[in-house]
């Protein structure tokens, strides 16, 4: 990747996940900010606690590691003229302007394919069939399904925490122009490479779409619970006040949760012999386990449903979970505009040689 160039327009969230996807492969990254404009827009979306003066806001810093930052003004001529040629040695342009904003920006398809014909252009766009309409992540959680299945009741909905939308559209991208760069090596030639957030959203369905498709069935808001396993998501409090959450996906797991809480009895229980009793009857299930895991500290416990194979995990905060080795290797440091930022790495894989 050390010689790829990126070009990225794109703002925001989704575009700019794939520039800092490529950066930290070793490309070199250069993001065009609209200066008429103040740059990207979440330059200033900013938290209570940070620093009105900075020119950085935390959320930007999340997928902008690794960039170069040029502030040019599309619709200016001389500014065009230089971004043209950035473009014309170019491999790859992340772009997600509105249809109508193509001509005013000069990121015409024709016009790109005439300057580099070997550049991949990578798009995103909000709706799949609504190219004039903008759209945001909270709008697509609810427009493609997610806010209606996610909280604890109907009156309690709620949507994910983080623009989940956005992060699933950036992975669909990142394949397809990985894809176009393996074909252009075999052809010589570049691709155009888009994506909707409506339709990555809509992949993200996954089992819940085929139990609606297969059958029938709405899926509705169940908090942490799973709607064909259990127990699997039930939540339970400990003897010292930490929580933990149970991922039991099979019959011989369970059996091996209710030997280690010293109830065997409910493995012959007919309420919970097999799973699809156990999701019928999952309320007085939980009342069952609820009282025996109540009389365990919850590292002891933990460490015994591992040695039992039994699947299990603490419950924990944002800034635990950040506190872990993993996450700890994963924290990518840099210096933004005078600033000092930090983020977590957007690749989780890694390729070793044969």
């Amino acid at each position: 990747m050390h010689d790829l160039i990126i070009l990225e327009t794109a703002a925001v969230l989704a575009g700019p996940a794939v520039g800092m996807f490529f950066a930290e492969l070793g490309a070199r990254v250069i993001k065009i900010e609209n200066k008429r404009a103040g740059g990207d827009v979440t330059r200033r979306w900013k938290l209570p606690a940070e620093d009105p003066a900075s020119p950085v806001s935390a959320y930007f810093s999340s997928v902008n590691w690794g960039k170069e930052h040029r502030w040019l003004d599309l619709k200016d001529p001389a500014d065009r003229a230089s971004f043209d040629t950035l473009l014309e040695s170019a491999d790859v342009l992340i772009t997600n302007h509105l249809a109508a904003d193509a001509d005013k920006l000069g990121l015409q398809r024709e016009r790109l394919r005439a300057l580099n014909p070997r550049l991949i252009q990578a798009h995103i766009k909000g709706f799949a069939d609504q190219p004039h309409r903008p759209a945001f992540d909270v709008l697509l959680q609810a427009e493609t399904g997610y806010i209606s299945m996610t909280g604890t009741d109907e009156s309690h909905l709620a949507k994910l925490p983080i623009a989940l939308i956005d992060v699933l559209a950036a992975h669909q991208l990142k394949e397809g122009v990985l894809l176009a760069l393996l074909q252009r090596a075999s052809t010589g030639k570049g691709a155009y490479v888009e994506v909707s957030l409506e339709e990555a959203a809509l992949t993200g369905l996954i089992n819940q779409a085929s139990n609606l498709l297969m059958a029938g069935a709405v899926a509705k808001p169940l908090g942490t619970l799973h709607p064909n396993i259990a127990p699997y998501g039930e939540l339970f409090a400990c003897a010292d006040g930490g929580r933990i959450i149970l991922a039991v996906g099979s019959d011989a797991q369970f059996a091996g949760l209710c030997r280690v809480l010293g109830r065997a009895a409910l493995i012959d229980d007919p309420r919970f012999g097999r799973n699809v009793e156990r999701v019928r009857n999952r309320i007085a299930l939980a009342t069952e386990l609820a009282k025996a895991i109540a009389t365990w500290e919850r590292h002891a416990l933990l460490d015994a449903l591992l040695q039992a194979e039994v699947p299990a995990g603490a419950l924990n905060d944002i800034e635990a979970a950040l506190a872990s080795p993993a996450a700890q290797r994963m924290i990518l440091e840099q210096q933004i505009d005078g600033r000092p930022t930090r983020r977590v790495r957007g690749n989780a894989f890694r390729i070793e040689p044969y």
